[in-house]
């Protein structure tokens, strides 16, 4: 059987491409390409340009590849970006996960991975975050991801679907054989940023907030590599393929580092300075996210190979090199 990989052409769903072909799986990849980028993906996987909301399209490609797994990365993810269009973020993170779900039941596919965020949680009373900790989004993007993950969890209900929906904290880093990482021209990811800046693709870089209730006043994150992340879904798909109980996991390594000790680290390892901004916080940023990891130890076959920031800065700027050296593509 097949995999269906929505967004694949994306950043953390070209990851997982690699490393299902990797693992010998068949793969095929549905993407846009709005944000994606084709040649992140490989070039012996069929690629389908289209879109998630498609029902026709998506029943197409499960009857032709004889579908029995989709893992949904396609989706909108910018917060700031989620404030200024909430309709919009509600459009392609909701309805099409709704539209794509309706397709999925409709053909029979068996298992269902979806792509969720630590943003489902707010600002969190408690850390490190639970599973079982409230949920309440701050920002239209958290808010578009919990309801996409309440119609997953009615539609498995009433339909019998396995699902199992990951949490992501925040995710960093590129594929150590380089041969993925974030491509996107505006991206917004601190790591990502602080790089290029680094590497002189930025003149500067803006820190939001510096009044947090943090030891250094700016806000505490969760980084996980993105390889890591990509071989968590991997052992997600293994545990409903053995029988394994829908289910939710935070996705994160269970401590976190605050926006200075991130461009600290960066010019440590990048031996450059680089000019910094100081700018009032940001809407829809919380404090502090940290993820309570011992459910996805314990209930998935996974264990993190790359839990460092050093690794993963160092895997980052080796891709932002590569992407220098070849005028943005690698």
């Amino acid at each position: 059987m097949t995999i269906l990989v929505t967004g694949g052409a994306g950043y953390i769903g070209s990851h997982l491409v690699h490393e299902l072909e990797d693992a010998g799986e068949s793969v095929v990849v549905l993407d846009n390409l709005s944000t994606g980028f084709r040649f992140l993906v490989p070039s012996s996987v069929p690629f389908v340009s289209g879109s998630t909301g498609d029902r026709d399209l998506v029943k197409k490609i499960v009857a032709e590849h004889r579908i029995d797994s989709i893992l949904h990365f396609a989706a909108s993810l910018i917060v700031p970006d989620s404030l200024r269009d909430p309709l919009g973020y509600y459009l392609n993170n909701t309805t099409n996960t709704a539209l794509l779900l309706d397709a999925a039941v409709d053909s029979g596919v068996k298992n269902f991975i979806f792509s969720s965020t630590a943003a489902v949680y707010g600002n969190p009373q408690t850390l490190p975050i639970s599973e079982d900790s409230p949920t309440n989004p701050i920002s239209p993007y958290g808010n578009s991801k919990l309801m996409s993950e309440i119609v997953l969890h009615d539609t498995a209900r009433a339909h019998g679907l396995n699902f199992v929906a990951l949490r992501y904290f925040n995710v960093a880093g590129a594929d150590p054989k380089q041969r993925s990482g974030q491509a996107s021209a505006n991206a917004t990811h601190l790591i990502k940023v602080a790089c290029e800046t680094a590497l002189g693709r930025r003149p500067k870089i803006d820190v939001f907030g510096t009044d947090y209730p943090t030891p250094d006043g700016t806000c505490i994150r969760d980084y996980i590599h993105v390889t890591d992340l990509a071989r968590a879904h991997i052992a997600a798909l293994a545990y409903l393929r053995r029988g394994g109980a829908s289910a939710t996991f935070n996705c994160g390594y269970g401590h976190g580092y605050s926006v200075l000790e991130v461009l600290a680290a960066v010019r440590r390892i990048s031996g450059n300075e680089f000019p910094v901004d100081f700018a009032d916080r940001r809407p829809g940023d919380p404090a502090s996210l940290v993820a309570d990891v011992s459910r996805i130890q314990a209930e998935l076959d996974w264990r993190p190979m790359f839990d460092d920031l050093e690794i993963i800065i160092s895997h980052a700027l080796a891709w932002e090199r590569r992407l220098m050296a070849n005028n943005g593509v690698p």
